[in-house]
């Protein structure tokens, strides 16, 4: 499939520094060394070309042999080798895996992701896949609040290749704030991505969009993954599930499907309503109410067929275990770009993997 980027004409580009040039010398100053990209599209035209964004300007580069290069000037941005197979749909269950490494809520905290990630060698010091044939579970959250959430995603991109490869696997599945971002709820982006979006002429959610490189690889990801006897997920499952007597390959399809949606059409339907809000998988917090009823926690095990649930989404201040590790929280506040944990599984062992490297059990 062809890529390109679509210029911005003249006018739009005079529009922009007429607004420019009425901000404060701050905001002028933020403008002029603001770096992001690549973002590359869909054309139907032969030629295929990145954007990127070097100091406040708008540069293009063409792809060659898949890779994209970024122009000089333009700082530490990713230089993505693309995926011919980044938008397969993966099988959302798996037995026999020795290992598996468990994180979330990242949310465009890029640094604090790779000091965690190489103090506990899931990936060397050239950020790299290391982990051999294990299995990576990002908990979603990678949008919002923080400063480099592309540069997260074209690594998680790369790192889907190369765990891949190495006969590993990595499950980024689709939390909150992924769904908000793709229908345009845009409450939560970094100032830096408005200002993006301004010079790139779109719309945030459409440099995601389904015409979009990242965009087609995020929109094959599954929201839930069942691997041996741990359910992986961002929000939780809620008794309502069980009750609706769902599946994880309906659901994971139906979230596939309608997740370009906006919220009134999605609360219009009974189930994507459920699936998308409320008690669902992607927002449900009551394994951290006072009031959670244990027995509904033993009836979810149950109905999956597994030992335990890890989630994302509540923060905690490091990797928690809940109901005698029955629930594991994941969500250790990297999104505010201090530090964080991991949760490393090995042969039925619970870890917690900490930011300098220090493994203890949970």
């Amino acid at each position: 499939m062809k890529r390109t980027i679509f210029a911005l004409y003249g006018a739009t580009l005079l529009t922009f520094a007429t607004q420019a040039s009425a901000d404060t010398p701050n905001q002028q100053a933020s403008v002029a060394t603001l770096n992001d990209g690549p973002y590359l599209f869909d054309s139907n035209s032969g030629q295929q070309n990145a954007q990127w964004i070097c100091a406040g300007k708008l540069k293009q580069t063409a792809v060659a042999n898949k890779r994209l290069t970024r122009p000089n000037h333009c700082g530490e941005l990713p230089e993505p080798m693309l995926n011919p197979q980044a938008t397969e749909v993966l099988a959302d269950s798996y037995q026999g895996v020795d290992k598996i490494v468990a994180l979330s809520d990242v949310h465009g905290q890029y640094e604090v992701l790779i000091k965690l990630l190489r103090s506990n060698k899931i990936i060397d010091q050239d950020n790299n896949w290391a982990f051999g044939k294990g299995h990576m579970v990002m908990t979603g959250d990678m949008f919002d609040r923080g400063p480099q959430v592309n540069e997260v995603l074209w690594f998680m991109y790369r790192l889907d290749r190369q765990a891949k490869a190495a006969g590993g696997q990595l499950h980024l599945l689709m939390g909150n704030h992924e769904q908000m971002v793709m229908r345009g709820d845009l409450r939560y982006v970094n100032d830096k991505y408005q200002t993006a979006s301004t010079l790139l002429n779109r719309q945030y959610q459409e440099l995601y969009g389904k015409d979009s490189e990242l965009g087609q690889w995020l929109r094959s990801k599954h929201t839930i993954v069942k691997i041996n006897d741990t359910l992986f997920l961002h929000g939780g499952i809620s008794q309502e599930w069980v009750d609706r007597e769902l599946t994880l390959d309906r659901a994971n399809r139906l979230y596939r499907e309608n997740i370009d949606k906006t919220k009134p059409e999605l609360k219009q339907d009974e189930l994507l309503n459920f699936l998308f809000f409320g008690n669902g998988p992607t927002w449900y917090r009551g394994y951290f109410k006072p009031d959670f009823d244990t027995q509904e926690l033993a009836n979810i095990l149950n109905y999956f067929k597994v030992k335990r649930i890890v989630v994302g989404h509540t923060s905690q201040t490091r990797v928690l275990g809940l109901f005698d590790n029955r629930v594991i929280a994941v969500d250790s506040s990297i999104k505010l770009g201090q530090s964080g944990e991991l949760l490393l599984i090995e042969k039925n062992k619970l870890i917690r993997g900490q930011y300098d490297g220090t493994q203890t059990p949970l």
